[in-house]
């Protein structure tokens, strides 16, 4: 029997961009899994109409918990992880999961030519002074799926702990590098990084 993979998508207010992401991962992946976190505008239906699941979740809830949410729905063997405004190309998919369904990692990171924050650049490198984790904060990863349900995913964002909690279940991580594709969205200013540095701080004591 066939291993399978589930693409889990979270999205907020991506209604121009959702189509040709779900369509996309559609040609790797055997089921393809929108979260919705509480858009105000037409994402569930333009998802939907695409070909995704959709699921969606009461009010703005954050990226946790929305790809937590796909965790759990997810049926398939190995589950990957994407962004809902095109950042990421579907067609890394295959290089993540080849490892994965090859027993040689238990999670597959989309190492980035360029990480765009300086705030996740540092988050990233005080995560790798505890254990060599890669690009922690990417959004595109392939992981075992009974592996993502059980992680508690602790913080302001997925940077560093994520990967560092999957360290200390006594996961394999592998990087597979990524180039990032250009798109029109504008970043804003990431503050909860902030938090996310006095909650990933304490990683650095714990004992993997």
């Amino acid at each position: 029997m066939c291993k399978r993979v589930s693409a889990v998508i979270p999205a907020f207010n991506e209604e121009s961009r959702i189509a040709d992401v779900v369509s996309e991962a559609s040609r790797y992946v055997d089921e393809v899994i929108v979260i919705d976190d509480g858009s105000s505008d037409e994402t569930a239906n333009v998802a939907a109409r695409a070909g995704a699941e959709v699921i969606r979740l009461s009010g703005n809830q954050g990226y946790i918990a929305a790809i937590k949410t796909g965790f759990r729905k997810a049926t398939a063997d190995v589950v990957v992880t994407l962004d809902a405004d095109g950042e990421f190309s579907p067609s890394y998919i295959p290089a993540l999961v080849g490892p994965v369904l090859a027993g040689e990692a238990e999670m597959v990171q989309g190492h980035r030519d360029v990480i765009p924050r300086p705030s996740e650049r540092f988050l990233t490198w005080l995560a790798n002074l505890k254990h060599d984790v890669g690009d922690s904060g990417t959004g595109l990863r392939a992981i075992k799926t009974n592996l993502a349900r059980s992680l508690e995913i602790e913080g302001a964002c997925i940077c560093g702990v994520l990967s560092l909690e999957v360290v200390k279940g006594g996961g394999r991580i592998l990087d597979v590098p990524i180039k990032l594709k250009t798109t029109d969205k504008s970043r804003k200013v990431a503050w909860f990084h902030i938090r996310q540095f006095f909650l990933l701080v304490p990683w650095l004591w714990s004992k993997l």
